[in-house]
């Protein structure tokens, strides 16, 4: 009797457990499914996502290819600029020895010769124009008036286009006066060779100097926050000494 009682409390033990057995795997192979579609969508986000960067890559490296271009041909146009003031200073030279040597009047060449390098100034890299303009016009004043001596005069000359030289080699913070908008305003500039300049004004607008297709070169408020962003952090690292490293900028060269 005792055996047959445990061996009907097993069997009824055993009946629940033949019922719940399949529905729980149904239930198992349900919640996997769900899962192996949730991990699917995720993927497939992630493969749309990777495309769109992959563009935007091919985008972003599109433009900086236009614009290593653009400063390339810069490049090319401050060379040249380069090359037309070592010829200056190579016809100084000539005059220089014609004076030592026969001592005729090199008055005519050297204007001549300021002459040209205003022109260079005025129609180039708009950094200090009308101070280093000045200095030119001082010394052919000087010159005409006969307040200073032809040979001292010579060497005042060279002095000055050799600081065309400097210039293009040394990057640094400044202050000049410029064009902005039809008003003249004092303003802080950021400058980089002879091929970029940057400014910003007391109410923290700021922006660069662009070239214009008629080769002339104007100011303008940069409008893009991303630009914007980019001239601070240049300020930032020039007050603090840094004048090496990468430094992602604006291309002032761009339409």
């Amino acid at each position: 009797m005792r055996y047959y009682f445990s061996t009907t409390i097993a069997f009824f033990l055993l009946l629940p457990l033949l019922f719940l057995a399949p529905n729980t795997q149904a239930s198992n192979i349900e919640n996997l499914a769900k899962s192996l579609a949730k991990i699917r969508g995720e993927v497939e986000t992630l493969q749309a996502q990777l495309d769109i960067e992959k563009e935007k890559h091919s985008s972003r490296m599109a433009a900086l290819n236009s614009q290593l271009a653009d400063l390339s041909v810069e490049e090319r146009r401050q060379k040249l600029s380069i090359e037309k003031l070592q010829q200056s200073i190579e016809k100084l030279g000539v005059v220089t020895k014609q004076a030592e040597q026969s001592g005729e009047n090199i008055k005519p060449m050297l204007l001549k010769a300021l002459t040209e390098y205003k022109y260079h100034i005025e129609t180039g890299f708009p950094f200090k124009v009308d101070d280093r303009v000045k200095a030119i016009n001082d010394l052919e004043s000087n010159l005409v008036n006969q307040q200073i001596d032809a040979n001292k005069a010579v060497n005042q000359a060279w002095s000055l286009i050799e600081d065309e030289f400097r210039l293009s080699k040394e990057n640094g913070l400044y202050q000049q006066t410029i064009s902005l908008n039809g008003e003249k305003v004092l303003v802080d500039i950021a400058k980089l060779g002879t091929v970029f300049l940057f400014f910003q004004t007391k109410d923290n607008q700021s922006g660069m100097a662009k070239k214009s297709p008629s080769g002339g070169w104007k100011f303008e408020i940069a409008s893009d926050t991303a630009d914007r962003e980019r001239i601070r952090n240049l300020f930032d690292s020039l007050k603090k000494q840094i004048r090496q490293g990468y430094f992602e900028l604006p291309n002032p060269l761009k339409p």
